[in-house]
C-alpha cells in the first residue's frame, strides 16, 4: 500500500468509513477483497479508502466500473503507471522484467518477447503440458482426496519450468516451490507496509528472503549462462539443431528486434523470473477454482465430460481441439470470473484525471479490481452463482470489453493469456476425462497476495473413471 502525498478531501469522491486515526487500515489487512467490494456496494463505482496513522497514510482511489477500468488500463494508460511501492518491491526482488519494467525499457522487452508468444509458438507448447497432466494422473491413482490447490500448483509449476527450461526444469521446479513462498511473503509484507527497513540491514525477514533470492538467482543464473554459451539459438529465436530443445529460454536468449538489441544475462534471469512467478501461480488459481466449482457442481461437471468426451475421445487434448471445447473454456473463464488470480491491480496516476464524473488528483494511488468489477451487479446477475453460459459469445458481445479482465487489459495486457488459456483447457479436459470430482470442503477461504491464493484448503474426492 503506497503512502499518498496528498489527500482527497474536497474531491467529491465517497470515503469508506473507518475508524478514528486509522481508517480502514484493520479492514483491509484481515480482509482486503471484502472490503472493496463492501465499498463499491455502499457507495459505487469510485469510492477513496484511507489506512494508517495521520503522516504515514495512505490513500486508495478505487475504480469498479468496467468504463473506468478501461480508462485506468487502456485508452489512458500513459497516466497511470507502475510507480507506486507495491511494484517497487516486486522489482527488487524479482527485477525488472515485463511485469515491472516501464517506458522505453518495456517497449524494448515487449518487442523482443513478443514473436515467442505468437498463437503458433504457444501451440507448440501444448505436448509438454499434457505430458504433465499426464504425471499428475498417474500420481492420482492411489488417491482418494486431493487439494486441488496444491496439486495444481504443482501442475502448473512443471509445465512452465519444463516449457522454460527444457530438460532443466527439474532442479529449477524443486527451487522455485522452495523460494518462492518466502520471497513473495516478504515482497507482500513490504509492499504493503507504510514504512520499511533498508533491506540491508541484518534483521531475520532480510535475511530469509536473501538467502532464497540467492538461491534462486543461481539456479536461474547457471541455466542462463549454458544457454548463452551453448548455441541454443540463432539470431532469429529458431532453436538450433545441437540444442537442448526449443524451450523458451533457448529462444529467448536468440532473441534479437528489428534493431538488433537483445538480452544479456540479467535480462534474461529478469524475465525468468516474471516468467516463473506469472506463467504458474495465475494459471493454478485458475485450474484450482475450475475444478472445485465443477466438483460443487455436478450438473455442469457432467455436460463439460460429455464435450470432453465427445471431441477428444481417448487421445490427448492438442492445440487444435481449443476451439472445439467451448463449454470447457465457459467453465474457465467463469471460474476466472469468481476468482481471478489477479484479484487487484494496482497504479499511481500522473496527472489529474476525470473518472466517473470525479477527479482523482495527481500522484494518487489507483486500484482497479476484477474480483469487484466481476461481480458487478449491472453486467452479472446474481453474481455469487457459478453459470458457465454467462460466457456464451451471445453473452460476452452484450456486456462492456472490461467487465471482465482477468488477464489486464490495455498496452499491459498479460502477453501470456493464450498461453494460460491453452495450458488450462488442455489439463482440465484430461483431468475430468479421468477423474469425477466431488468436493469436500464447501467453500474456500482466498486472499490476495501477488496472485490471488488460497488460504485454506480446496479437497476434492476422486473417482476414477473407466478408460480415463
Amino acid at each position: 500500500m503506497a503512502v499518498g502525498s496528498h489527500t482527497g478531501a474536497g474531491t467529491g469522491i465517497p470515503e469508506l468509513a473507518g475508524v478514528p486515526l486509522l481508517g480502514s487500515l484493520f479492514d483491509l489487512k484481515s480482509d482486503s477483497l471484502g472490503t472493496y467490494l463492501r465499498a463499491q456496494q455502499r457507495h459505487g463505482d469510485l469510492v477513496r479508502i484511507t489506512a494508517g496513522p495521520p503522516g504515514l497514510r495512505a490513500e486508495l482511489y478505487c475504480v469498479f466500473s468496467p468504463e473506468g477500468a478501461q480508462q485506468v488500463l487502456g485508452s489512458e494508460a500513459a497516466n497511470f503507471r507502475k510507480d507506486n511501492s507495491f511494484y517497487q518491491e516486486v522489482r527488487e526482488s524479482f527485477g525488472n522484467g515485463l511485469l515491472t519494467s516501464q517506458d522505453e525499457d518495456y517497449l524494448r522487452q515487449r518487442r523482443l518477447v513478443q514473436p515467442l508468444f505468437t498463437k503458433r509458438r504457444v501451440d507448440g507448447y501444448a505436448g509438454a503440458v499434457a505430458a504433465e497432466t499426464e504425471v499428475t494422473l498417474r500420481a492420482w491413482r492411489e488417491t482418494a482426496v486431493v487439494d486441488v490447490s496444491d496439486e495444481m500448483t504443482r501442475l502448473a509449476l512443471r509445465a512452465v519450468t519444463r516449457i522454460l527450461f527444457g530438460t532443466d526444469g527439474d532442479a529449477a521446479a524443486g527451487v522455485v516451490d522452495r523460494c518462492f513462498p518466502v520471497i513473495t511473503e516478504y515482497v507482500l509484507r513490504r509492499g504493503y507496509s507504510p514504512a520499511n527497513l533498508p533491506r540491508s540491514w541484518p534483521t531475520p525477514g532480510n535475511r530469509r528472503a536473501a538467502a532464497a533470492l540467492e538461491e534462486l538467482y543461481a539456479v536461474c543464473d547457471g541455466i542462463v549462462a549454458e544457454r548463452l554459451g551453448d548455441g541454443s539459438a540463432d539470431g532469429n529465436g529458431n532453436a538450433n539443431a545441437n540444442a537442448n530443445g526449443s524451450d523458451l529460454l533457448s529462444l529467448l536468449a536468440g532473441a534479437k528486434s528489428a534493431d538488433d538489441a537483445e538480452f544479456d544475462a540479467v535480462e534474461l534471469r529478469e524475465q525468468v523470473l516474471v516468467f516463473l512467478l506469472a506463467g504458474h501461480e495465475t494459471t493454478a488459481t485458475s485450474l484450482a477454482f475450475a475444478l472445485h466449482l465443477l466438483a460443487r457442481h455436478p450438473e455442469q461437471q457432467t455436460r463439460a465430460r460429455e464435450e470432453i468426451s465427445r471431441v477428444l475421445g481417448d487421445r490427448t487434448p492438442q492445440a487444435a481441439d481449443l476451439d472445439r471445447l467451448p463449454y470447457l473454456t465457459q467453465v474457465l473463464k467463469e471460474a476466472m470470473r469468481l476468482y481471478p488470480a489477479a484479484p487487484v491491480i494496482g497504479r499511481q496516476a500522473v496527472a489529474d484525471a476525470r473518472v466517473g464524473g470525479h477527479t482523482i488528483p495527481a500522484g494518487a494511488d489507483v486500484i482497479v479490481a476484477p474480483w469487484v468489477t466481476h461481480r458487478h451487479p449491472s453486467h452479472w446477475p446474481d453474481p455469487d452463482r457459478f453459470d458457465p453460459d454467462r460466457f456464451t459469445p451471445e453473452a460476452e458481445a452484450a456486456r462492456p470489453r472490461y467487465a471482465w479482465f482477468p488477464f489486464g487489459g490495455g498496452p499491459r495486457a498479460c502477453i501470456g493469456q493464450h498461453f494460460s488459456m491453452l495450458e488450462s483447457v488442455i489439463a482440465l479436459a484430461m483431468i475430468l476425462r479421468a477423474y469425477e470430482f466431488e468436493a469436500v470442503d464447501a467453500e474456500v477461504p482466498v486472499s490476495t497476495g501477488i496472485t490471488l491464493r488460497a488460504t485454506g484448503p480446496a479437497r476434492c474426492r476422486l473417482r476414477s473413471l473407466a478408460g480415463g
